[in-house]
């Protein structure tokens, strides 16, 4: 049965959450990515978006692979220096502003200082305004309080802190002695760490692959176009790796693998959803099928874009997305379990 390092798994995705990288700022995780693999000397380059793509060459290098998972997160941008001396924001993602309500938060300066603040809103101050916990929670209410003496716009521009400039929320990540990991950005970094240690397993036990099989470590997904391009014409398969969304009337949970049937873009490829089941059972893989109602992944970026390929969604089952995110190490495992599996089975035509 095959062995998942677990322990070196869960740390990893804990250094990837670690490290601000809202879509449209992501050089950074990207870098340390591009390392990790040129230490296992994996061939990999930049495309001109700032993904990363590594290739694994397999046995038949006419047919090719592509699994993919994304390492841009939500985050937000500096719309407004207002005469209070706070930052009114803009949301880069689908979240919505009472998610990051009282969250620390890191301001990037285009000259790359960086300065700490929290997000609150103007009318926290339940000795102040009676309508502190009514209030809605929108652009207009919610602002930055930084972390500097600034009580105007001047003093804030003084700073270097201009419209423009990238704001990234604290993770605040923990691994607890149950297993779980807790943290903002486990979409998609789970499964960026997840792919990372499949490519260090393939390449420590010496692997075969099948096909030639290229990884894309993308960073633009959030906002819905970071997996569409950079495909070979020779790939027949392309496979996101994505969370699980859950909540009511959902079947994924964070102990197992959530095999994606649909979505809002509409059915996932039926081969190969039967496929992955198949693979899932006859290596006692603990798995889900379920519909994400409210989800577009890089797969179906790719298919509306054109290209002509067979595709699929799998991944950990994510608690609260898109805000205090959660899962078990079980998830993860049966998740990396999966595309163990997977990589080294046939194509699905």
């Amino acid at each position: 049965m095959v062995q998942i390092n677990l322990e070196e798994t869960m740390k990893l995705i804990a250094d990837l959450v670690s490290i601000p990288s809202p879509s449209g700022n992501t050089n950074e995780v990207i870098t340390f990515v591009e390392n990790f693999l040129k230490e296992l000397q994996v061939d990999t380059y930049r495309n001109r978006k700032g993904g990363l793509i590594a290739t694994i060459e397999g046995n038949d290098t006419h047919s090719h692979r592509m699994l993919t998972a994304h390492v841009d997160t939500l985050g937000a941008m500096v719309k407004e220096v207002k005469a209070n001396g706070r930052l009114k924001i803009d949301l880069i993602g689908g979240f919505r502003f009472n998610s990051i309500e009282g969250e620390y938060c890191q301001i990037e300066t285009q000259s790359g200082k960086k300065f700490t603040g929290t997000i609150l809103m103007h009318q926290t101050s339940v000795h102040v305004y009676k309508d502190a916990g009514k209030a809605e929670r929108n652009q207009d209410n919610m602002e930055i309080r930084i972390d500097e003496k600034v009580h105007t716009v001047e003093e804030v521009r003084a700073l270097g802190i201009e419209v423009g400039d990238f704001v990234s929320f604290d993770p605040r990540v923990e691994v607890t002695p149950s297993g779980y990991i807790k943290s903002r950005h486990l979409d998609d970094k789970a499964s960026v760490g997840i792919l990372l240690q499949l490519i260090k397993q393939i390449k420590q036990e010496g692997i075969k692959l099948p096909y030639t099989t290229h990884f894309l470590i993308s960073n633009n997904e959030e906002i819905g176009y970071g997996g569409n391009s950079n495909i070979t014409p020779e790939t027949v398969e392309y496979l996101a790796v994505d969370m699980g969304a859950m909540g009511d009337g959902q079947s994924t949970d964070e102990y197992t693998v959530s095999i994606c049937v649909k979505d809002s873009s509409g059915p996932y490829h039926y081969n190969l959803r039967k496929h992955l089941v198949r693979l899932a059972e006859e290596n006692h893989i603990g798995y889900k099928l379920d519909i994400y109602p409210f989800y577009g992944s890089d797969a179906s970026a790719a298919i509306r874009s054109g290209h002509d390929i067979i595709h699929g969604l799998i991944g950990p089952g994510i608690d609260s997305s898109h805000a205090f995110e959660r899962t078990h190490v079980s998830s993860i495992e049966n998740t990396a379990k999966l595309l163990y599996f997977y990589v080294q089975s046939k194509l699905v035509i």
